[in-house]
């Protein structure tokens, strides 16, 4: 019954977030593995049509759904889509102005070398130097709307506001890459007090395959602490890079005893993303630690993790 128990836990833990996709009348979408989300119809083709969307606007985080207000939108990484079916096709769907929504001023920083920046008389604010470089190779003020805060500290990092996002620069990055956009869609959602439940990844509504990008491995045991002579269960979860269950992954458990031997288990994991191995010792040494090392490959990937338990008596 205990372990009946512990598997039924598992399969709750590994189950987490399913919910069902309504897929009526859908006949444009594309599913986005990295996260877990759809993107369709209008919503979709606004995304195709930028032609860095991944860069500007990240991966869906939400399906599209009616919010509190009444609008259609649908979240993002670093943005916020929102839907206006009587307007004309082709401009129906528009950004959120995220930067507005998010801004909260710390303090101007003084760059001190106007010759590096360019001023926009829109809203009397000049973006300078990497920013200036990275706002004109990404879409400029159609993309990003104009700048709405000169350089400021925010959570330790020099950003500058503009419209519909946030430049930040990020110093430790390699040459080049130092400047990316903060992820305001997921801040904007948590500011609005969304559902969370609408974060949770859904599954394919065209039912295209999904494509594990990453593999995450956990493992615990039946009993933290066991008799000399004794059995003993392993329990390993794998999960993707949504954390859903991945099944058939093939996986080697490594069992290494007090003594120096060593017991390996090659097991796969099933339609839950769940491995079970058994194990029976005899004669242990007391107080010893039994720690156990599980490596799972699935596709290329891999991914390890460790377990143990303790001889008491």
């Amino acid at each position: 019954m205990k372990k009946l128990t512990i598997y039924l836990t598992l399969l709750i833990i590994v189950s987490a977030g399913w919910i069902p996709v309504n897929a009526q009348g859908v006949t444009d979408t594309e599913y986005f593995s990295q996260t877990g989300h759809n993107i369709s119809g209008d919503f979709l083709s606004f995304y195709k049509n930028t032609s860095t969307a991944e860069l500007v606007f990240g991966y869906p985080i939400t399906e599209q759904f009616t919010n509190k207000d009444g609008k259609t939108v649908q979240y993002f990484q670093r943005a916020r889509m929102e839907l206006d079916a009587s307007q004309p096709e082709g401009q129906r769907v528009s950004l959120t102005q995220l930067g507005r929504e998010m801004y909260a001023s710390t303090g101007e920083l003084n760059v001190g070398n106007a010759f590096a920046c360019r001023k926009y008389d829109e809203t009397g604010f000049s973006v300078c130097f990497s920013f200036l470089e990275y706002l004109d190779a990404n879409g400029g003020v159609l993309q990003f709307g104009y700048p709405i805060s000169g350089f400021e500290y925010h959570e330790n990092k020099i950003v500058q506001y503009f419209e519909k996002a946030r430049l930040e620069w990020q110093p430790w990055r390699a040459d080049g890459y130092r400047v990316v956009i903060s992820d305001l869609g997921r801040a904007y959602f948590d500011k609005l007090g969304e559902d969370p439940a609408l974060l949770a990844p859904v599954s394919p509504i065209d039912n295209a395959p999904r494509v594990v990008t990453d593999l995450h491995v956990r493992a615990f045991v039946w009993k933290a602490v066991t008799l000399a002579n004794d059995n003993q269960i392993f329990y390993i979860i794998v999960q993707d890079q949504n954390l859903q269950p991945v099944p058939n992954v093939s996986c080697v458990t490594e069992v290494n005893w007090p003594n120096g031997a060593k017991d390996s288990t090659a097991i796969s994991s099933d339609e839950n993303g769940v491995g079970i191995v058994s194990l029976a010792f005899y004669n242990q040494p007391y107080g010893s630690l039994i720690y156990t090392e599980i490596t799972c490959e699935y596709n290329g990937l891999k991914s390890s993790t460790i377990t143990s338990f303790r001889i008491w008596y």
